[in-house]
């Protein structure tokens, strides 16, 4: 399969995520002369949001650019990005989950809500690790234009955010808020490894021409 035509349905994929995401906002009931008590009531659901289309952006800037150094694609790339895609569209749920149990202020609500969104972040970023490895493994599918180092670079990300999402399971158990944190923190590592890997491959690229 051509890498253009990959793209556009993992591009397809992400689009139609994003506009899932934002199909969980509704008109509020209210009471006339309270829409603004009641529109600030739906903060929770406004957070959850906001965190998982950051969330989802950064996934989507991270597969354009890291596959933008395949020059083809093979069956099992397909059927581990088939994979991938899968674990990201579930993203949906667990956001739904955790507006609702920060609505209702429940401490074992907040804690399901939150370990189960712990549990799709963590599957994504595994799903992330096996590609990485796979294509480690097949140079034969990436460009010339890309050094042999770029993996080494990079190939821990995965396991570290694996690794945050999975202290911040255990950490719920003990403490709501401080799960929460690292989720959020899980999060934001994923942006700052997206800058690092894009840099990075800047530089392999440069390096090889």
């Amino acid at each position: 399969m051509k890498t253009d035509r990959f793209q556009a349905f993992s591009d397809g994929i992400f689009a139609i995520l994003i506009t899932i995401l934002v199909l969980e906002f509704h008109v509020p009931d209210f009471k006339s002369g309270h829409l603004l008590a009641a529109l600030l009531a739906q903060w929770p659901l406004f957070l959850s949001y906001a965190f998982s289309y950051f969330y989802v952006g950064t996934l989507w800037l991270f597969h354009h650019d890291y596959f933008s150094m395949l020059q083809r694609i093979d069956r099992n790339v397909n059927i581990l990005n088939l994979l991938m895609l899968f674990s990201i569209t579930l993203l949906d749920y667990p956001m739904s989950l955790v507006a609702e149990a920060l609505t209702s202020g429940n401490r074992a609500d907040m804690q399901a809500a939150f370990i189960v969104y712990d549990l799709v972040a963590l599957f994504i970023s595994a799903t992330f690790y096996f590609m990485y490895l796979y294509l480690h493994h097949h140079q034969e599918l990436k460009s010339t234009r890309v050094s042999n180092d770029f993996y080494a670079a990079i190939k821990f990300d995965p396991v570290r955010s694996v690794s945050i999402y999975g202290l911040a399971i255990v950490s719920t158990f003990w403490s709501v808020w401080l799960g929460a944190l690292l989720l959020a923190g899980g999060i934001i590592f994923h942006f700052l490894a997206y800058l690092r890997m894009s840099n990075q491959l800047a530089l392999s690229k440069g390096k090889s021409a």
